[in-house]
């Protein structure tokens, strides 16, 4: 009886070792298999963070890229803006002119007196003067070989001062506007170099009294009624969507 109890307790102590042993074993397996997961999910991860940072390194080439050439054509518009105010400031210098040269856009202002008595379109003997004088230089200088591939537009501005509401100073100066390009065009008018090709540039604008000059912080309505000549390269229009995009 005693013999049949130490045999059923061997039996039991063998079954227990082996159940042992086998989750043991089914617990190392599961271990090993979740080492070799985790090692496979690592290097997937290392992998994409590579792909990741060459893809990184190509689209902040490819940024570093397009901003230099965004600088680029930046430096060349505003070299050549530059030069052209730089142009127009020495010729004008010393002129008899009763003229002013803005040295940042580079416009030419005229008081309102020079070409126009009050209220009128029409220009007078002395304003047909200053034109004749004024124009032939103006446009040697901004049609020349050194500038006019860049040169898009020649804009004439009437300008008001803010007697009267804004339709009628917005007819009053786009009546004088044209009157000047009129002027310009008329068979009186001397001939000048580029005269041809100034006609496919020149625009006549009128602004009523929007673009007003401030002396000390008020409106000097004698110098707000004036005739501006202005210009545009024609680059201007890709400058500002650049300086945007630089800005941003």
């Amino acid at each position: 009886m005693a013999r049949g109890i130490r045999n059923a307790n061997r039996y039991t102590d063998s079954s227990d070792e082996g159940e042992k042993e086998s989750v043991w074993v089914s617990y190392t397996d599961l271990m090993s298999g979740l080492v070799i997961i985790f090692a496979l999910v690592l290097m997937i991860a290392i992998y994409n963070m590579h792909n990741s940072y060459e893809k990184s390194k190509a689209e902040i080439k490819d940024k570093q890229e397009q901003i230099e050439k965004q600088r680029k054509m930046i430096k060349d518009v505003v070299g050549v803006k530059s030069e052209i105010i730089a142009a127009l400031m020495k010729a004008f210098k010393d002129s008899n002119l009763n003229l002013q040269v803005d040295p940042q856009t580079g416009a030419i202002r005229f008081s309102g007196g020079v070409f126009f008595s009050s209220n009128s379109t029409h220009i007078t003997p002395s304003g047909k003067k200053y034109l004749e004088e004024f124009i032939p230089q103006y446009i040697g200088i901004l049609l020349s070989d050194q500038f006019k591939g860049e040169v898009s537009q020649i804009i004439v501005e009437g300008h008001t001062d803010r007697k009267g509401g804004y339709l009628f100073n917005l007819n009053l100066s786009q009546g004088r506007a044209l009157s000047v390009v009129k002027e310009i065009y008329s068979p009186s008018f001397p001939k000048f170099k580029n005269k041809e090709e100034l006609s496919s540039i020149i625009t006549a604008n009128g602004r009523s009294y929007s673009v007003p000059i401030y002396y000390k912080r008020k409106i000097d309505a004698e110098k707000s009624r004036r005739v501006e000549f202005t210009f545009r390269l024609k680059d201007d229009e890709v400058l500002k969507k650049i300086e945007g995009m630089m800005k941003k």
